[in-house]
């Protein structure tokens, strides 16, 4: 029987693939469930279009993370942070704190689309982060750690 995927299933294929599965399992567990419609004309018709429309807008997202990015490329941030007369920081830097200086300097960006090398910065200095706009558009920045 063939079928359209309405969500990702693990090991099948992921959303919007027409896949052949066996007759029961499709009856019994795959359309039941929500993860799948029969591939009839008409839902594939549906499916066609929803895709067509599903890359119109990945392109234009694309496109915003691509500006954004060449604009965050630039950047040079500068966290301050209470510190001990050796270097070391009272605390953590994260994800949090350089989120936030980043959304000080004007560009939408969410803690979770931030990753560091290391997970907590604990000493001043000079580092780097990657930011993930898009699942294709990845740009690292960089940033300093001082002493307030």
């Amino acid at each position: 029987m063939n079928i359209i995927l309405k969500q990702d299933v693990e090991l099948l294929g992921s959303k919007f693939d027409v896949v052949t599965v066996k007759d029961g399992y499709a009856r019994n567990f795959l359309i039941p469930q929500g993860l799948a419609v029969a591939a009839t004309a008409s839902n594939l018709k549906v499916n066609d279009e929803v895709i067509r429309q599903q890359a119109h807008k990945a392109a234009k997202a694309k496109e915003a993370a691509e500006a954004i990015a060449s604009k965050l490329e630039g950047l040079n941030l500068k966290l301050g942070a209470k510190a001990g007369e050796s270097g070391k920081i009272f605390g953590s830097v994260n994800s949090i704190q350089l989120a936030d200086a980043i959304q000080g300097a004007g560009y939408d960006i969410e803690r979770k689309q931030i990753s560091l090398a290391d997970d907590t910065i604990k000493e001043l200095g000079a580092y780097e982060a990657t930011i993930k706009l898009h699942k294709e558009v990845v740009v690292t920045v960089k940033f300093e750690v001082v002493a307030e």
